[in-house]
C-alpha cells in the first residue's frame, strides 16, 4: 500500500508541477467564467467551481505534506551519512531532528557561540557566521 501511494503521489506531483497543469487550471476557470451569463450566474454555477477548487485543495494537501515529508526525510538521511563519514564531526547530531523545537533551538545556540568562541569574536545570535567560515574556506 505504501509503495502503490508513493508511486500515484509522485506522478500527481510531477504532474501537478508541470507548466501543463497550471494551464489546464486556468482554461478550467475561463470556462466557468465564460459559461456564467449561460447558467445566469445561479448557485449551482457557483457551486460547481466552488466544490471543484475545495475537493482539489484538500487532496493536494496531502499530495504535498507527503513529497515534503519525502524529501526531508532523505535529506536527513544524507545529512546523517556526512555526519558519520566525516571523521571530526560529532555523531550526537545525528537525528537530532526528532527533538522537540525548543532543544533544537538550544544546540543552534550553544554552536554558534562555540562556533564564536573559535573565531574569538563575539557572540551575535543568528549572525551569519558559519557562512563567513564556508566562504573564507573558498
Amino acid at each position: 500500500m505504501d509503495r502503490l501511494f508513493t508511486a500515484i503521489a509522485n506522478i500527481m506531483a510531477r504532474f501537478v508541477g508541470d507548466p501543463v497543469a497550471f494551464f489546464l487550471a486556468i482554461a478550467t476557470v475561463v470556462i466557468w467564467a465564460v459559461t456564467g451569463p449561460i447558467f445566469r450566474y445561479s448557485d449551482t454555477w457557483q457551486l460547481v467551481i466552488n466544490t471543484g477548487t475545495t475537493i482539489v485543495t484538500f487532496l493536494m494537501v496531502f499530495l504535498i505534506q507527503n513529497s515534503q515529508n519525502r524529501d526531508a526525510a532523505a535529506m536527513q538521511a544524507k545529512l546523517d551519512e556526512l555526519i558519520r563519514a566525516i571523521e571530526e564531526a560529532r555523531g550526537q547530531f545525528i537525528g537530532i531532528e526528532h527533538r522537540t523545537d525548543k532543544e533544537i533551538q538550544e544546540i543552534r545556540t550553544e554552536l554558534e557561540k562555540e562556533c564564536a568562541e573559535l573565531e574569538e569574536r563575539p557572540y551575535k545570535p543568528h549572525s551569519n557566521i558559519y557562512l563567513e567560515r564556508l566562504l573564507r574556506r573558498r
